[in-house]
């Protein structure tokens, strides 16, 4: 029995993450979670008390895994220079991915104050990663660098979902003023 949960539980976030990724928010509602399951709608609710419900356990389950990609790509780099554009750039390639897409449109909706606070708790581990190549180059005030930084990121992640430029383009650029702002 608690293997079938578990499975049930699965399928319904992962068929909320394609929900997500295809429509934004708006697209993620219990009826379209129960067709694309095949499970009853009440059932839905048996898993899942609400739409923020969903959501929450999205962020806990992928942002993990989305922030450990990051962290390796980290991992490989040499210099403090090199973490940071590790960090860009993972975070950058990452931008198709449906887990992505989902974690996006997810911080675009209308949450819940406990949804929302798990946002920030998961996208603020995500900054402390770069904190210490930031302070390795000799940043006085490393976490608002990072949060800077991060922030550029965001600025990039838009401009590649807006489908303007050429993704590398804009990874390449972004990466090319990130660090010359972090030298300066």
């Amino acid at each position: 029995m608690a293997e079938h949960r578990t499975m049930q539980r699965g399928a319904l976030l992962d068929a909320a993450r394609s929900l997500l990724s295809e429509g934004g928010t708006e697209a993620l509602t219990f009826p379209a979670l129960a067709e694309r399951t095949g499970l009853a709608r009440s059932s839905v609710y048996e898993y899942f008390r609400s739409r923020a419900a969903v959501v929450e356990e999205l962020c806990a389950v992928d942002f993990p895994v989305w922030a450990a990609e990051v962290e390796n790509a980290m991992a490989g780099a040499a210099t403090p220079e090199g973490k940071i554009e590790a960090y860009v750039r993972r975070q950058l390639d990452l931008v198709g991915d449906r887990r992505h897409r989902a974690v996006v449109a997810i911080s675009a909706s209308e949450l819940d104050a406990g949804a929302r606070e798990k946002i920030r708790a998961a996208h603020g581990g995500l900054i402390a990663m770069i904190v210490e190549a930031l302070g390795d180059l000799g940043h006085t005030e490393p976490r608002l660098a990072a949060m800077l930084l991060q922030g550029s990121v965001d600025a990039a992640v838009r401009r590649i979902e807006m489908g303007v430029e050429e993704p590398g383009s804009v990874a390449d650029t972004a990466v090319a003023m990130v660090l010359r702002g972090v030298r300066g």
